[in-house]
């Protein structure tokens, strides 16, 4: 499984980005999409996740009520919408494939190059 991650970029606190992750390769019903963030000196931190063959999701704390994640089966693609953006969700945001939904990094086989979100307040 290939993951392509994109969307990031530099918004004001309040503000909103939409992130995509490409999915190619053996995708379909087989793995299940999670989005990780990163900021600079903290570890991987688990944001959301979609089950690409039920569509359940799971959630952090950080981001309930804010953040939103969906797929689009026909394009192979999952989207984390973020709103009501704040400075601490500056990081770097990472897709990640697994065969089974999990909140934890090592859970994980597949992981996209990661997309830079800067949020200024």
């Amino acid at each position: 499984v290939q993951l392509q991650a994109s969307g990031g970029g530099l918004v004001q606190a309040g503000g909103s980005l939409r992130l995509s992750c490409a999915a190619s390769g053996r995708t379909g019903s087989s793995y299940d999409i999670a989005w990780f963030r990163q900021a600079p000196g903290k570890g991987r931190e688990f944001v959301a996740a979609i089950s690409w063959s039920t569509g359940n999701v799971v959630y952090a704390d950080s981001g309930k009520g804010r953040f939103t994640i969906s797929r689009d089966n026909a394009k192979n693609t999952v989207y984390l919408q973020m709103n009501s953006l704040k400075p601490e969700d500056a990081a770097i945001y990472y897709c990640a494939a697994s065969a089974r939904l999990g909140v934890h990094h090592w859970q994980y086989d597949y992981w996209g190059q990661g997309t830079q979100v800067t949020v200024s307040s």
